[in-house]
């Protein structure tokens, strides 16, 4: 580990700050700080196949100490890196437990830096606005998930959010409580046999007559089409768009006239 760590900060640090050496020391932190480049996301796939959290986590920090914030690691960064390690396991080039826990790296650096993400966030939590938000059941990558989750709290919505939860769950709890959205991340082709379906038990069931399906996730980023397919009313491609498009929806909906129970 000692050895791992020192490769880190001899070899890729000095790398990844070498842009900032010639920049002037008056220069504030917005003015220092540069973007996530490809070089960035590639050191940071070849990191989490290979090297447990705690190296995963010293590169980040290096990363933030560009004076890049929380919200554009988790879209530059970790959202590349993610859809990077899909495409080595569709071009058998990673094997799939390689990539499962690669992908689990990344989800327990979003854990870890969720105080801070949170704690970061550019509005305060007054909104009663409340969304859940799930993979197509059965699903056993949830990342995207839990990004998404994310960013909605820091914007100050309620979210729902089991990524383990059954179909049955899923429209027992649309059903007993109140939801203005339920976004849904759809994963590739299989995923869509009876999703149609599901999104029309979803609507029926709903507390809410007005409920809004907004659909997302890898498949939808490379082929919108398909939202038509599965019923959906909006996509969006990544968690930030997201929370903006569900704002501007929401906001043309009617207000409830009543508050349900949220557990």
């Amino acid at each position: 580990m000692q050895w791992l760590v020192r490769a880190i900060e001899t070899e890729i640090i000095p790398r990844l700050m070498a842009a900032h050496k010639d920049e002037h020391p008056q220069q504030s932190r917005e003015a220092r700080s540069q973007p996530i480049r490809q070089e960035d996301v590639q050191a940071f796939v070849d990191i989490v196949l290979q090297h447990d959290a705690a190296v995963c986590r010293h590169f980040v920090d290096s990363v933030r100490s560009r004076g890049i914030g929380l919200p554009s690691i988790y879209l530059d960064l970790f959202t590349p890196a993610a859809r990077q390690l899909g495409g080595l396991w569709v071009d058998d080039r990673c094997d799939f437990t390689q990539v499962t826990i690669a992908l689990w790296r990344i989800q327990q650096l979003m854990y870890d830096l969720s105080p801070d993400f949170r704690q970061d966030q550019d509005v305060p939590v007054v909104s009663q606005r409340r969304i859940m938000l799930m993979p197509v059941p059965g699903s056993q990558h949830t990342l995207g998930i839990l990004m998404v989750s994310e960013f909605f709290r820091r914007a100050g919505w309620i979210v729902w959010a089991d990524p383990t939860a059954t179909r049955e769950r899923l429209v027992d709890a649309i059903q007993d409580e109140w939801f203005d959205i339920a976004g849904i991340s759809v994963g590739s082709v299989a995923q869509l046999e009876g999703l149609p379906r599901f999104v029309a038990e979803l609507r029926q069931s709903s507390n809410n007559s007005s409920l809004i399906i907004m659909a997302g996730g890898p498949l939808i980023h490379q082929h919108p089409e398909y939202a038509d397919q599965i019923g959906a009313d909006t996509i969006t491609t990544d968690a930030e768009s997201a929370v903006a498009e569900a704002e501007r929806l929401v906001s043309m909906q009617p207000a409830r006239k009543a508050e349900v129970g949220f557990p």
